[in-house]
């Protein structure tokens, strides 16, 4: 059940049944009260739920109809949070789906579903941050362990089913924050926290080096003209690449040569053992129709694809607080049309339901060539 990227035994767990809830509907479409429980107790525990089985393969074709509509507009808005460099060369496609009356009513449809989960977290006066695509293709880097902007609930739709080799979201269960939190493992939980997400980085950023280096000579995933140099020695911002030039100056928040001072290098020394008790790394690979809701300051990653399928998710995000703007920003990317006439959890909960039956006919997006 035990996997590791590379040669850098960045070990990651494939057995997500600990977080498992099975969807169970009432006559309504909500969740029942029992499953509302069942999940809720996931995340206050564990900072995260799956929830198998909440969409039908119909309702999954419908969001998947939705992305590649999307995708196949030259003129869609890319995300910025992620890897801007992986969307700038194909090798991710992040982008806003916009607020269309189809893409409102099918977020509208998990929103009155999971109405229960979200009563618990989100007024209905919540602002609807985002709604977006995370797709991936072969070649992709593996995004450093992060936190999103506190305050959040995100969540994420599979589609299609996901294997393990096309880059499922990492989690750390458990490394949610909340009042009191800190006061764990000793009082020491967020610096061993901190420790962890260190120790995985340096794994994650030797892993892209290594790939990148195969990538110059393989003929699956060949690097485009000027490729290798925007990854490793550009000056461009860019939190989720190897980039040894921001490495060496320290101007990757997410991972730099300042996170491996004398004083954390011997943390790390001292405390490996009670890391590897304390936290462990969790891949997801959900089946189609699985949703997976999370708190956005639990510590995960966006993985790389090591396969030639594209892997897609469908996502959203929901404030469970004010978030200030330049915060907003800094983790989400509203498409402009969202932007121009914002929506809450309360607008989402009274929208009409998603025509399943009148699916948008498929459009097969431009992938890259494998």
């Amino acid at each position: 059940m035990t996997g590791q990227i590379g040669m850098n035994a960045l070990k990651v767990s494939n057995d997500t049944s600990a977080f498992e809830v099975p969807a169970a509907l009432d006559e309504r479409g909500r969740l029942t009260a029992q499953c509302v429980r069942q999940a809720l107790a996931m995340m206050d525990t564990h900072g995260l739920v799956i929830l198998t089985g909440l969409l039908s393969d119909e309702e999954a074709d419908l969001g998947l109809a939705l992305i590649r509509q999307t995708i196949a507009d030259p003129d869609r808005n890319h995300c910025t949070f992620a890897s801007e460099t992986d969307n700038r060369y194909v090798r991710r496609d992040f982008c806003s789906l916009p607020a269309t009356p189809a893409v409102t009513s099918f977020a509208g449809m998990f929103c009155k579903r999971l109405e229960g989960i979200y009563a618990e977290y989100c007024g209905r006066s919540r602002s609807l941050l985002e709604v977006i695509t995370l797709t991936s293709y072969r070649g992709s880097s593996h995004q450093y362990i992060h936190r999103d902007p506190m305050g959040v609930i995100s969540l994420l739709a599979a589609v299609e089913d996901v294997s393990d080799q096309q880059g499922g979201t990492v989690f750390v269960p458990g490394t949610h924050m909340y009042a009191g939190a800190e006061n764990r493992h000793g009082g020491q939980a967020y610096a061993l926290m901190e420790l962890f997400r260190i120790r995985s980085n340096f794994r994650i950023f030797l892993h892209n080096l290594q790939k990148l280096m195969v990538m110059r000579k393989s003929a699956e995933a060949p690097l485009a003209p000027g490729e290798f140099r925007d990854r490793v020695f550009s000056t461009k911002w860019d939190q989720h690449q190897p980039n040894l030039l921001r490495f060496v100056l320290g101007k990757n928040a997410q991972f730099s040569l300042r996170h491996l001072g004398p004083r954390n290098l011997w943390k790390l020394y001292r405390q490996g053992k009670a890391l590897d008790q304390t936290f462990r790394l969790v891949q997801t690979a959900p089946r189609k129709g699985s949703v997976i809701l999370y708190r956005s300051d639990l510590l995960h990653a966006g993985p790389d694809n090591r396969s030639p399928q594209p892997r897609r998710f469908f996502g959203m995000s929901i404030a469970r607080d004010m978030i200030e703007t330049k915060y907003w920003h800094d983790g989400y990317s509203p498409d402009p049309t969202l932007t121009a006439n914002p929506l809450t959890l309360g607008d989402l909960l009274a929208a009409s339901p998603a025509p399943v039956a009148q699916q948008p006919e498929r459009q097969r997006e431009h992938e890259p060539a494998e």
